[in-house]
């Protein structure tokens, strides 16, 4: 995978960089925060991190952003855990961010590229994401304690 990938604007930095993730900040974030891993603990943010490709977005060496992808580089893509601080928020860096993501070179050739949100449909759906074409094919297993134990 491409360990190459920035952008600057203006005073914003975008990166998959790993060096440069606050992984106190993700890890504060994902656990109090988010609806969707609260109370996540630290070693499996941690263990998520080295198994994905990690995005960040920083202004003065603070992180504002952070978003990831769980891929094989070809056939699947999982998008997940993309936020923005909320001090952060109203400056359009969501939009700049999943827009980074969806940029990077080794994935370009995804087929298969999925998320899960609550709230964010309109978000997701200016970079082609839709309601499930088949969801009669797809099935899951959900253990909504999994990432507490």
């Amino acid at each position: 995978m491409s360990e190459r990938h920035e952008r600057s604007e203006g005073s914003l930095w975008f990166s998959v960089d790993r060096a440069r993730l606050d992984v106190d900040l993700i890890h504060a974030f994902l656990s109090e925060e988010s609806y969707w891993v609260r109370g996540i603990h630290r070693e499996l943010v941690e263990r998520s991190i080295a198994n994905s490709i990690c995005f960040g977005v920083y202004e003065d060496g603070r992180q504002l952003g952070f978003a990831r992808i769980v891929t094989d580089g070809v056939g699947f893509a999982y998008l997940a855990d993309v936020f923005v601080v909320p001090a952060a928020r109203g400056r359009g860096l969501g939009k700049r961010l999943v827009e980074f993501v969806m940029a990077h070179p080794d994935l370009q050739r995804i087929r298969r590229f999925l998320l899960a949100t609550q709230d964010a449909h309109g978000l997701y759906a200016q970079y082609g994401f839709a309601p499930l074409a088949a969801p009669e094919r797809f099935m899951e297993r959900f253990d909504a304690d999994a990432l507490s134990r």
